[in-house]
């Protein structure tokens, strides 16, 4: 191999390891997991089995899609969402709510949170709460609030919401 040829390699693969550099440390700034958010996990993870998991699935989703609003399949993802999560009871519970407050029955406001966290509480008689805390702004003026989350152990879906306090 001639020095020229070898030359070029070596100029090709400097260029390759500092692109790839590059890319990893931006990559986590892309997703979501840069210094503005070094107190949150970096990876997600999930059980199906979990009904606790499955209301913070749920939540994550929901507000996702309300967030979303402007989006055609929003409403509809948002709906599709409390069918395939809440018994029927929770979702007249929720509608009931809706129709005398004028507010969401899921969330228990007229806006959208920026952050949501979910969090087991206890168990017993075939049934799971689950404590989920909604935040409201940023900084220290952030207003927060929280829903008691009840769930059938058997099938795992919502079964009651409540507003705790």
């Amino acid at each position: 191999m001639s020095m020229r040829t070898r030359g070029r390699k070596a100029l090709l693969t400097a260029a390759t390891i500092t692109a790839a550099l590059s890319l990893a440390a931006v990559t986590p700034s892309l997703a979501g997991t840069g210094a503005t958010h070094t107190d949150r996990a970096t990876a997600a993870h999930g059980d199906p089995r979990d009904v606790t998991q499955r209301v913070a699935d749920f939540y994550g989703a929901y507000i996702d899609s309300v967030w979303d609003s402007e989006s055609p399949a929003a409403a509809a993802n948002a709906k599709a969402l409390r069918s395939f999560y809440l018994s029927p009871e929770a979702r007249r519970k929720a509608a009931a709510y809706e129709a005398k407050e004028h507010a969401d029955g899921i969330l228990f406001a007229q806006n959208v949170p920026v952050e949501w966290k979910v969090a087991y509480t206890g168990s017993g008689a075939g049934h799971a709460t689950s404590r989920v805390t909604l935040t409201w702004g940023d900084g220290r003026h952030a207003q927060v609030t929280e829903i008691d989350v009840q769930s059938d152990l058997k099938t795992r879906r919502i079964t009651d919401l409540r507003q705790a306090g």
